[in-house]
């Protein structure tokens, strides 16, 4: 485990310096806009999974506009989604501090929610409602934080409001992991008082795994609690349903 750790660590820290090297050569081929953020952010993802040797397997269709609403379960997530589709995501202040991952945030276009904050909330909206005219998707964790995966925490309406308000498409993706050793998933979540530097020392120490990806159709929903309520639902029985692989 310590040599896999070790490799895994390596093929991360060269996977980080290129994608600065390919984001600033992005600032010399024209001006960066959030379009092109949002598709350098993908092709770091990409990188990053290749090198580290994580497995992704993907059904349905990745939207290319609208709301995107997923289950989180780790920091994972975030790289796998990227891979899957450019996007933009919709994250909690205190991920803008996470070393290299709260700055990569920031370059591929994350919206920044403190979740204290009334005003906070009112910009995240209207930068959400701007952000749906492209045609990238937005992407968020109605849960508000990740789990051990043994359950879907309620969703909050008021993160979906942006999208019901304006008549804008809603999408599910639901994410699951299945490790080769057949060692629970929770083991790879991220939850509860567990540190980032923790948790990044698990995830790359962990054995072979495969991160499932799986899209529902995309819908418009009257209001903002009849969307939580049947996205909630809908992911809850994609997850149950996805088979191994």
């Amino acid at each position: 485990m310590i040599f896999r750790a070790i490799r895994r660590a390596v093929a991360l820290v060269f996977a980080l310096i290129l994608s600065i090297i390919r984001y600033w050569l992005l600032h010399l081929r024209g001006p960066l806009t959030l379009e092109r953020r949002a598709l350098w952010g993908q092709q770091t993802a990409r990188a990053i999974l290749a090198c580290v040797g994580i497995r992704c397997r993907v059904e349905g269709t990745p939207p290319t506009h609208g709301l995107v609403v997923a289950n989180h379960l780790s920091i994972i997530d975030v790289l796998i989604l990227s891979a899957d589709m450019p996007c933009f995501f919709v994250a909690k202040i205190e991920v803008g501090g996470l070393s290299f991952f709260g700055k990569a945030a920031r370059s591929s276009g994350t919206i920044f929610l403190d979740r204290s904050s009334l005003d906070s909330a009112m910009s995240v909206a209207d930068q959400m409602k701007e952000r749906f005219k492209l045609q990238v998707p937005v992407l968020l964790f109605p849960e508000g934080t990740s789990t051990d995966g043994l359950q879907l925490l309620p969703f909050h309406p008021r993160l979906i409001d942006p999208a019901t308000s304006t008549g804008t498409q809603i999408t599910t993706a639901t994410v699951r992991y299945v490790l080769e050793d057949g060692t629970p998933e929770k083991e790879l979540c991220w939850y509860g008082d567990e540190p980032f530097g923790t948790h990044l020392l698990k995830v790359i120490g962990v054995a072979g795994f495969t991160a499932m990806v799986r899209f529902g159709k995309p819908h418009i929903y009257p209001d903002r609690r009849t969307a939580a309520d049947a996205t909630r639902a809908e992911i809850a029985k994609m997850r149950v349903q996805m088979p191994l692989p």
